[in-house]
């Protein structure tokens, strides 16, 4: 629940930035080349791994008590704060809204390296998979909130006070972590001083790269143009809304505790490959549906939801426990960085991809060769993944 909560208040903040910020700039009359440079607010997510051995070195000294709590109060200050600032700087101003909101996502993504960490050392192997049903569960019900429950307080209340509940969301969201969790740390003697190499020389490490590469391209890319094929299938701006908030609030949320729960009874390699057949099977779906017309559109909803948000949900539960035990314990903030830096850049690289496919190609074509893409990727994430 403690890391859960730190989770669940990182994700808040990405749903603000990546879904609520865009609509609201939008509402202002914003143009839409200027919206999307809301995207690089990204970066700092994508980078993290330049320095996330300082933070593991700062996290875990040679002697002393273990460092978690310290970041995680400091980030959230400058979380908060920062939050507070984009209160009074309102969406109309665009580039200093971008480098507040940047400040933000550099001091989250440092919380985040060091509670990963904290979680891969804190938790026994076997409860890998609840640990990341919090991690999972955690961002699909951040995602719901910042970029749903804002949104209505937008409309309610004006930018000030809706952005102002969020900073108070996020101090009550850090509190269990800070009262709980990291409130009697032992004072320890290390020998292993975290550094990038060190982590890149482990065969672990690099079997995770890879892994990271395969599944983001064969699960992740190809949902960024599930929207815009929602859109043009005939669904209007409100349906879409409602699939990504329930899914995001129900569906992603579920899936994850029950990927959780499977992670522990069927083992990481026969989720992976699961979430898979059942990813290129949605995505077949929705290439027959582009060819024929003749489904209902409540299927192609349903669908839609199952894949985006149950599927999602419950592989990359499996893929972060995976994670989890391919972390060194020694830096395992560091280590598990890595895997998600790798999981970023090729969601940013696949994104654009998929939509240069899916122009030229058209949606049938595009979601057809993506489906493949997912059925090769099954026996290769079989063969990189633990086979305990």
């Amino acid at each position: 629940m403690a890391i859960g909560g730190l989770y669940v208040a990182q994700s808040v903040i990405g749903g603000i930035t990546w879904h609520g910020l865009p609509a609201v700039m939008r509402a202002e009359g914003l143009p839409l080349d200027q919206i999307g440079l809301v995207s690089l607010i990204v970066l700092p997510w994508a980078l993290k791994f330049l320095w996330s051995p300082a933070v593991e070195r700062f996290r875990l000294p040679l002697v002393g008590p273990n460092r978690t709590g310290t970041i995680v109060v400091a980030g959230g200050l400058v979380s908060i704060a920062g939050m507070l600032v984009a209160g009074l700087i309102g969406p109309a101003a665009l580039m200093p809204m971008l480098a507040c909101l940047t400040v933000v996502a550099f001091a989250t993504s440092t919380v985040d390296i060091a509670c990963d960490g904290f979680a891969v050392q804190s938790l026994a192997k076997e409860n890998h998979g609840w640990g990341n049903a919090a991690q999972v569960g955690g961002a699909y019900l951040g995602a719901a909130i910042g970029a749903g429950l804002f949104l209505v307080l937008v409309d309610a209340s004006g930018w000030l006070i809706a952005v102002w509940s969020m900073a108070l969301l996020l101090l009550l969201l850090g509190l269990p972590f800070l009262f709980g969790a990291v409130s009697r740390m032992p004072n320890e003697t290390r020998e292993h001083v975290p550094s990038l190499m060190a982590a890149l020389r482990r065969p672990e490490i690099r079997r995770g790269l890879t892994a990271a590469a395969i599944y983001v391209i064969a699960q992740k890319a190809s949902m960024a143009m599930l929207g815009p094929f929602l859109i043009d299938a005939g669904l209007d701006l409100a349906t879409v809304g409602v699939v990504n908030g329930v899914g995001s609030m129900f569906i992603g949320v579920a899936a994850a505790l029950a990927g959780g729960a499977l992670v522990k009874s069927l083992g990481v390699r026969n989720i992976l490959v699961l979430a898979l057949l059942l990813q290129a099977a949605a995505l077949f779906f929705f290439s027959a549906f582009d060819f024929s017309g003749g489904f209902p559109k409540w299927a192609l909803i349903a669908i839609a939801v199952a894949s985006s948000s149950g599927v999602m949900a419950l592989g990359f539960v499996a893929l972060y426990a995976q994670f989890m035990r391919w972390s060194d314990p020694r830096q395992a903030g560091g280590g598990f960085t890595l895997f998600q830096c790798m999981d970023a850049l090729v969601s940013m690289a696949g994104g654009i991809l998929a939509g240069y496919a899916a122009e030229h190609f058209g949606y049938g074509i595009f979601f057809a060769g993506a489906g493949v893409i997912a059925l090769m990727a099954a026996p290769a994430i079989a063969m990189v993944s633990d086979r305990r």
